[in-house]
């Protein structure tokens, strides 16, 4: 199952990268992840480790995933080691009017399940698709909050 939303956010990509990239500031505004936690390798970038489980319904799914894609102020990118079969990716791009296009994408399969399997992922489906729209609109709000919070820091720092 692939889910695929976007978001244009008032902010420059600067921005919205402190938040995506941070791995301590994801359960801040990721819908429905009750974990991200590392778990080896270096913290952030390239080859990355964290345990993320989501909930879904009743169950918290997920596993182990990895970073294999990190293009700062661009692209974020993860793959699962363990746990459930998913591949994640945040993608961002400068709009022409200053702000950034958000796009998150979010692909999850239950392998090897048969008819199960697919019966699963229709029905986790809606509830991934809901966490996704929820987790732009809340990184929305944080962003710009913060674009707010810098611009009135620096003209108070221009006024002294």
């Amino acid at each position: 199952m692939r889910i695929a939303e976007h978001v244009d956010v008032l902010a420059p990509p600067e921005i919205v990268w402190e938040q995506v990239s941070d791995p301590s500031r994801v359960l801040d505004f990721f819908a429905g992840v009750t974990r991200w936690e590392c778990v080896g390798g270096p913290r952030t970038g390239l080859g990355a480790r964290y345990r993320m489980l989501m909930r879904v319904g009743s169950a918290e799914v997920g596993g182990l995933i990895e970073v294999v894609e990190f293009d700062a102020e661009r692209d974020l990118a993860w793959h699962s080691v363990t746990g459930i079969d998913q591949r994640g990716r945040w993608r961002l791009r400068r709009t022409e009017h200053g702000g950034t296009r958000v796009e998150l994408r979010i692909q999850f399969g239950v392998a090897g399940a048969g008819i199960w399997g697919w019966l699963s992922e229709q029905l986790a489906a809606p509830i991934v698709r809901g966490n996704v729209r929820r987790t732009l609109e809340q990184l929305k709000r944080a962003v710009e909050h913060e674009r707010v919070r810098a611009e009135a820091a620096r003209r108070r720092a221009a006024r002294t």
